[in-house]
């Protein structure tokens, strides 16, 4: 039987890593998409148990303390976290499982999961201009704010040397993107 592989999606905010996500779901339904848990509440168009299982912050660290998740990361005031037994179950049997992490998630990752079977995907969005432009186009955010996301950015544009492939996503690009990123996952499918 074929070794499952483990494909992590990284890459800062604003960089299209959803809309690229969305595109590999609907052309990879082989992919096994696990669901992950956060504390955050729920968002309008949100279904519980189809990307997150939404939890209270108890439940969240109890989960933790069993240890149910293979990572853990806190972004934005909640935390989030990748369950094992959505992960674990599928590479054991062979299947291809894709996930977006964030990159203090990415780096546990990498210490809890054989090379062999991890595959890393950055998705570079470009210069800190680029992606402020980008962020301040879809919403109204606070300079403060802003400002946290770009020292989150430059640790995030850190872990790019890491990453086994990396995709470009500059605005007004998604399409070469998602061939990109299509190609990069056929190729690993095999």
């Amino acid at each position: 039987m074929q070794e499952g592989k483990l494909i992590l999606i990284i890459g800062p905010s604003g960089s299209g890593k959803s809309t690229l996500i969305e595109y590999i779901r609907a052309r990879f339904p082989e992919i096994v998409y696990p669901t992950s848990c956060t504390t955050r509440a729920r968002r309008d168009g949100e279904k519980e148990g189809d990307v997150y299982h939404f939890v209270g912050i108890d439940e969240f660290k109890e989960r933790e303390s069993r240890g149910e998740f293979l990572e853990t990361a806190s972004y934005g005031g909640h935390w989030y976290g990748t369950l094992k037994s959505e992960i674990f179950p599928a590479l054991e049997s062979g299947k291809v499982v894709l996930r977006e992490v964030e990159v203090q998630g990415a780096r546990l990752i990498k210490e809890r999961i054989p090379r062999e079977r991890l595959v890393i995907i950055f998705i570079d969005s470009g210069s800190w201009e680029e992606l402020t432009k980008r962020i301040t186009n879809r919403a109204k955010i606070s300079h403060e704010e802003l400002e946290k996301r770009r020292r989150r950015y430059e640790d995030e544009i850190s872990f790019k040397e890491s990453a086994d492939y990396i995709v470009r996503n500059s605005e007004g690009h998604i399409e070469e993107a998602k061939n990109e990123i299509a190609k990069i996952i056929g190729t690993i499918i095999g």
